[in-house]
């Protein structure tokens, strides 16, 4: 499915993406996480915890958007998550969230410390 300019420009530009993983239990976690677009998959950095075990446990995840105040304009995807083995920082989301994560009182080596398990959300199905 081909993204409009809308949808694109919103996962380019939004700081918080949903990410709702389930491990073996099936019980489903939605959290906000921010998040690095690259045009056809999304990157996450999570601490070691839950997000990353039901990653492991499960791969199958869903991310979202929040919607307007009417529940419109909704971009939702469903997709297959790994954590990767490179755990060199992406420059696009160090570019993205630099400013955030020193007003959060860290450096990005720090973060990068904290949050070092990259989660890559890839055969993507939008809804």
């Amino acid at each position: 499915m081909a993204l409009d300019r809308h949808t694109q420009a919103r996962l380019k530009r939004e700081q918080v993406i949903w990410l709702v993983t389930a491990g073996a239990d099936k019980h489903p976690q939605a959290v906000p996480v921010w998040y690095f677009w690259d045009g056809k998959s999304f990157l996450i950095y999570a601490q070691p915890g839950v997000k990353a075990k039901h990653v492991r446990e499960n791969p199958y995840v869903e991310v979202h958007l929040n919607t307007d105040k009417v529940g419109e304009d909704v971009v939702r995807a469903s997709g297959r998550a790994t954590i990767a083995r490179s755990r060199k920082p992406s420059p696009g989301y160090v570019r993205k969230y630099r400013r955030a994560i020193e007003n959060l009182g860290m450096t990005v080596d720090g973060f990068f410390e904290q949050y070092r398990n990259p989660i890559q959300v890839r055969r993507l199905k939008f809804h």
